[in-house]
């Protein structure tokens, strides 16, 4: 898939979970800052992590899988955001980390611009692939014990 296509797909994908997808790209390609709101829960939740945790697991799960779902960073990175099934958010248990679902929004840059707040670390590319919750959590996991075994130095 090309750049173009695979941007215009991704905008299609997460588009569509508004309650005016069409309203919605149309100001979204249009908006200065780059970014929508968009409502979580619908095709997918977000998990939110601080960015010390996020980026050491960003590391391991690109090391184990040929392509995790979407990753978000906010505009300090200290928090990443990773896309997950419908639901997710209902069944996590987990401290310290956030969890954006049914009845939640979120701001969403658009895919392919770069913008000076909200980044992709890893964009959409419109097939809806997602982060496997279950992996997603093992390599928490392992992130966290590397971090901590790096403070017991």
């Amino acid at each position: 898939m090309s750049g173009t296509a695979g941007a215009k797909s991704a905008v299609e994908w997460l588009a569509s979970v508004a309650p005016d997808p069409e309203a919605c790209r149309w100001e979204w390609e249009r908006n200065p800052l780059g970014v929508a709101l968009l409502p979580a829960g619908r095709r997918w939740d977000v998990l939110i992590v601080s960015g010390e945790l996020g980026y050491p697991t960003l590391d391991i799960l690109t090391n184990c899988l040929d392509r995790p779902g979407p990753v978000l960073a906010d505009f300090g990175e200290s928090r990443i955001g990773w896309f997950v099934p419908p639901g997710t958010a209902t069944r996590w248990l987990g401290t310290g980390i956030r969890c954006a679902g049914q009845g939640t929004w979120i701001v969403v840059p658009y895919p392919g611009r770069v913008t000076g707040g909200v980044r992709w670390l890893i964009p959409p590319d419109g097939s809806g692939t997602l982060t496997d919750p279950v992996i997603l959590e093992m390599a928490l996991h392992e992130a966290a014990a590397r971090i901590a075994g790096e403070g017991g130095d």
